[in-house]
């Protein structure tokens, strides 16, 4: 029986895409560099800041990762919190498993969670938030699980993470903890669903919770 439910952000919690547009270009303009195809995009929503900096640069070797780096810690990330739109049935689900059930995160974000979880008041729903800065490897390496269920002392069946990507994908293989997909029936998962409130639904979960 699940105890523990794992969160991906971007893509699962918030629909981020065009933020990590707006943000990555804005950091590519700032140095006079082409804004990304939507191939680049895909890698920025999936991955963390440093090995998204590095790839949307790849090709503009003239840039150096030193101004890169001091132009983005520099920056305010606010302006683009507006760009990201919450699951409109997140608190619902939230409210519905709590406190039946330990919450938790792990995700590729970095200095900006903090700010992500202020704005949107979602901090007091979880216990644990572990982001790339928190371990030595960021998603997809299992670090980031291994430490969660080490903090609630459970078996990696005793958890489930619910992710969109292939990053998760790998990031639960690689512990062993199942996978839910969420909006992405392509992904490779244990379940998939369109829809927080469609999660209460799956085998995994008691269904005296509803």
């Amino acid at each position: 029986m699940v105890k523990l439910v794992i969160f991906d952000c971007d893509g699962v919690m918030f629909n981020s895409r065009e933020a990590n547009r707006a943000y990555y270009n804005h950091l590519l303009n700032n140095f006079s560099c082409p804004s990304m195809n939507e191939s680049e995009v895909d890698y920025v929503h999936t991955h963390n800041v440093t090995d998204s900096v590095a790839h949307i640069f790849r090709n503009h070797h003239r840039v150096s990762g030193e101004d890169i780096d001091r132009y983005r810690t520099e920056h305010d990330y606010s302006p683009f919190l507006k760009h990201m739109n919450m699951e409109p049935d997140l608190i619902d689900f939230l409210q519905l498993i709590k406190p039946r059930y330990h919450t938790a995160i792990s995700t590729n974000r970095t200095t900006t969670m903090d700010m992500v979880l202020d704005m949107f008041q979602l901090r007091s729903w979880f216990e644990i938030v572990v982001t790339a800065l928190d371990t030595k490897r960021p998603k997809p390496a299992p670090d980031g699980l291994h430490m969660i269920l080490e903090h609630f002392k459970l078996q990696p069946e005793e958890a489930i993470y619910i992710g969109d990507s292939d990053v998760d994908r790998e990031h639960c293989a690689g512990v062993g903890v199942p996978l839910i997909g969420f909006k992405n029936p392509d992904l490779v998962a244990d379940y998939h669903v369109e829809s927080f409130m469609a999660i209460i639904d799956l085998p995994p979960f008691d269904q005296s919770t509803k």
